[in-house]
């Protein structure tokens, strides 16, 4: 799996963290604020959509009277202290990225949630050293599947889309990948688990902790 690779972009809500029951949390306390019954399909209705491109649907499905800029905001601020203080890396990440900048691996974060949180998430972990870039669906101006995100990182880290690793939980992440020219790891999450089958005839690998990764190193 690591063969010939150059750098390791990752994925961070339900592939680096243990955050996608968080977003669950706040769509359901932000929609009872205002009376707005949750859809049934609210979460494969945004998969995959940037922060900004989330923020938009929202404002334009339902009618808010907020701006973009002012609902990413809201969303922040509810997410700011759970980043901080609730959600913590998965199994074994820890272990693995560090193997992986002592092997000289370059290191990149490929993120459809929004630089202040996952900057913030980082710093918390004591982890923001190790990489040499964070990119966001933002900057790139369009979230997955499209590969923009993980080419943006590529480009930044100047390794060529085919030396690197992608890791990521959602089929339309692993989907960005490979149209980014990469192979890509899937990760088990449980947010995701009722698509792990589809999630392994995707990827190029799939494993269910990052141990399982270091143990190939």
């Amino acid at each position: 799996m690591f063969q010939d690779k150059k750098a390791a972009i990752f994925d961070l809500d339900g592939t680096l963290a243990d955050s996608m029951w968080v977003w669950t949390d706040i769509d359901n306390r932000f929609f009872a604020s205002r009376g707005i019954p949750v859809p049934d399909t609210l979460q494969q209705d945004i998969e995959g959509m940037s922060f900004t491109e989330t923020a938009a649907y929202f404002v334009s499905e339902f009618q808010l009277p907020e701006t973009i800029d002012e609902l990413k905001v809201i969303w922040n601020n509810m997410a700011y202290e759970s980043y901080e203080t609730r959600i913590q890396l998965k199994p074994g990440a820890r272990e693995l990225l560090y193997k992986l900048h002592e092997n000289g691996v370059l290191l990149g974060i490929a993120t459809s949630n929004s630089r202040l949180l996952a900057e913030h998430f980082l710093k918390v972990q004591g982890i923001s050293d190790l990489f040499s870039v964070l990119s966001t669906s933002c900057e790139a101006n369009a979230g997955k599947p499209a590969p923009d995100v993980y080419l943006y990182a590529a480009d930044a880290l100047g390794v060529e889309p085919k030396d690197c690793l992608v890791f990521e939980d959602l089929p339309k992440g692993i989907q960005a990948g490979h149209r980014a020219g990469m192979e890509v790891c899937a990760i088990e999450d449980a947010y995701s688990a009722h698509q792990r089958q589809q999630k392994m005839d995707m990827a190029d690998y799939f494993i269910d902790t990052f141990d399982e990764a270091l143990k190939l190193l």
